[in-house]
């Protein structure tokens, strides 16, 4: 081999390394991404059970039930929608009716959502961005009040 042959190999296997490093990068940020929903978006999709997403909206009022032990169930709205929601474990301080939510679980096979965190808003660190312009663009979400305007 020459030279510039062997340059050339050595060129082309520094290539091929790094496009197989950004393949397995890319292949693995996949698996991990939880997909936000709002409660609308849900009658729209069809989600399998198990799968495991985001769920957003503000706590729908009066609908903050505790269960036995830390089991508390509430709904999730974004005005168009409402999404039951259990949960086992210790709420945030700030979760409270008409308040924002965050939660990340999965349907069980009956479609109820179980959550297994929950965020509660307070401002714009614990709500996607997105969900926050949405609610506010239904008009759902006063920023201000940091309740529902049913």
């Amino acid at each position: 081999m020459t030279r510039k042959q062997k340059r050339l190999a050595v060129i082309a296997g520094g290539m091929s390394f790094i496009i197989v490093a950004v393949l397995l990068v890319m292949f693995a940020f996949s698996q991990s991404v939880a997909y936000f929903f709002m409660p609308a978006d849900l009658a729209k999709t069809d989600v399998k059970p198990g799968t495991r997403i985001r769920l957003g909206g503000l706590v729908a009022e009066g609908s903050v039930k505790r269960g036995q032990g830390s089991t508390v169930s509430f709904t999730v709205t974004d005005g168009t929608g409402n999404v039951p929601v259990s949960y086992t474990g210790i709420l945030p301080d700030l979760f409270r009716e008409g308040q924002g939510v965050v939660t990340e679980g999965t349907f069980d096979a009956a479609h109820n959502f179980v959550a297994d965190s929950v965020l509660a808003k307070h401002d714009e660190n614990y709500m996607p961005k997105e969900v926050a312009d949405r609610l506010k663009a239904d008009g759902v979400w006063n920023e201000g009040k940091g309740a529902a305007s049913q």
